[in-house]
């Protein structure tokens, strides 16, 4: 009962030193003067909400969560734990980012009988509301505390934490990768589909291309399975099973295909890889589709041509460069991927096409550096792009290519990435200009300082 008196006497002792009534301070709050009194003079006093501990503090003048430290007895009265009362708190320490009130709660919450439950719906309501960072710290708990590893809960735990890690930097996410991966089997049917996709998607901003390859398998045999299934429950049932999947299911079939062919395009199978375009070129046969699904078959079937044209370029047949580009203009949405394409492939085969390259790179839009799949593909296109002007003997052009690239590297974290960039900015130094130089001796130093304040960094080089 102290306890619980602790926050009442902080709350009293504000109210006297502004020269609050109770029944002033009703009238300015809107609060009920007899509430106020049970809650503050009430023996035993009534519980507080957290709503109403909002109104008081916003009345008062202070800033939100200002007594949440001291809430936290009320949601543990008794030796027992108040649901009503510990949920809403909790969301509203998240919404706040009252982090430390959260792990006094959770480490409270630990000391009662089955506190996973609570700490993973909370969770959930944080995720679904949008709050993925938020949502982190109750999966974490859940996680180290779950005794079952088979559990349902900790698998979801586990996908959800996969997902608040997210971000552009690469080693974060092969750790998250890494982290994840033995759980992704042991989700239910429409969280694996999501799941795998995405670990497909991550290792593809990585260029682990066997992962790619490997998630790209396990993919389509999921989704064919999942729609064998569909089919015979139609008609068992003469209605199509409800997934819960974020994306229709035609999404994880089509892209079971696309991951593979890209996955061994970059690693030069392509003939392999043209077996692949065939699996997304024409999903029209697929059944149940509705109208977002009806629009995910045309996506595939131009995806199939764009990759097709991919594939003939990377394989040296030139012939088709002015078509490609007409079909480029014609399609926007595949003009990053295919100016990459096209001044790769006049890297690999030693052509030039310097009118088609001007033309296209006048429509490439800017990025978002919070995606890294976009990063990435800008940083593929500097980087070639650099080459390909290093080869015209446009040294001014290529060096500030090759920082335009280093600095997207940067932003990815990746070793490799960044080595390819020092490696080709140093082969090339004698031409850069004063101001080159500086920008580049600053991302240098950026560099340096990473490592410093990173003493347990897994690079594999050090800048000396």
């Amino acid at each position: 009962m102290e306890s619980m008196n602790a926050i009442r006497s902080e709350i009293k002792d504000h109210l006297l030193s502004s020269g609050y009534t109770l029944t002033s301070f009703g009238h300015l709050s809107g609060m009920n003067r007899g509430s106020l009194s049970a809650i503050l003079h009430g023996s035993p006093p009534k519980p507080i909400a957290i709503r109403q501990l909002d109104i008081i503090t916003e009345t008062l003048g202070y800033p939100e969560g200002w007594f949440y430290h001291l809430y936290l007895d009320e949601c543990f009265a008794g030796g027992k734990v108040s649901r009503r009362r510990l949920e809403p708190y909790l969301l509203r320490c998240a919404e706040l980012g009252k982090r430390d009130c959260i792990d006094a709660a959770i480490s409270r919450l630990l000391e009662t009988a089955k506190p996973l439950a609570l700490l993973f719906e909370i969770g959930e309501k944080l995720y679904h509301q949008g709050k993925i960072k938020e949502s982190a710290l109750f999966y974490e708990a859940v996680a180290e505390m779950e005794k079952d590893s088979h559990s349902e809960r900790l698998a979801i735990s586990h996908y959800r934490l996969f997902m608040a890690h997210q971000g552009p930097d690469a080693e974060q996410n092969w750790r998250a990768v890494i982290r994840f991966e033995p759980f992704r089997r042991r989700l239910p049917e429409n969280y694996q589909l999501d799941a795998i996709l995405k670990l497909a998607n991550v290792c593809f901003t990585l260029h682990k291309w066997r992962e790619v390859e490997k998630y790209a398998d396990e993919l389509r045999a999921l989704a064919q399975a999942v729609y064998r299934e569909q089919l015979q429950r139609k008609v068992r049932e003469r209605e199509p099973q409800v997934l819960g999947t974020e994306r229709h299911l035609v999404v994880y079939y089509g892209q079971g295909y696309l991951l593979k062919t890209i996955a061994l395009q970059k690693q030069e199978l392509y003939d392999k890889a043209k077996k692949y375009v065939t699996g997304y070129a024409d999903l029209s046969w697929f059944e149940d589709l509705n109208e977002i699904g009806w629009m995910e078959v045309k996506k595939f079937r131009l995806w199939a041509q764009a990759n097709a044209y991919t594939l003939e370029m990377l394989t040296g047949n030139i012939s088709i460069l002015p078509e490609y580009c007409s079909f480029l203009l014609e399609h926007p949405g595949e003009i990053l991927p295919g100016m990459l394409t096209i001044i790769e492939s006049a890297n690999k085969y030693g052509f030039y096409a310097d009118d088609i390259i001007e033309q296209i790179f006048q429509v490439i839009y800017d990025f978002n550096e919070q995606d890294p799949i976009e990063v990435d593909r800008h940083f593929s296109l500097r980087y070639e792009l650099a080459v390909y002007q290093f080869r015209k003997n446009q040294y001014a052009e290529g060096i500030s290519s090759t920082l335009f690239a280093l600095r997207l590297a940067l932003i990815l974290n990746n070793d490799w990435d960044v080595i390819q960039c020092i490696t080709l900015f140093e082969a090339y130094r004698a031409y850069a200009s004063e101001q080159h130089k500086s920008e580049y001796q600053y991302m240098m130093e950026e560099l340096r300082n990473k490592e410093k304040n990173n003493p347990f960094s897994t690079r594999r080089f050090r800048i000396v």
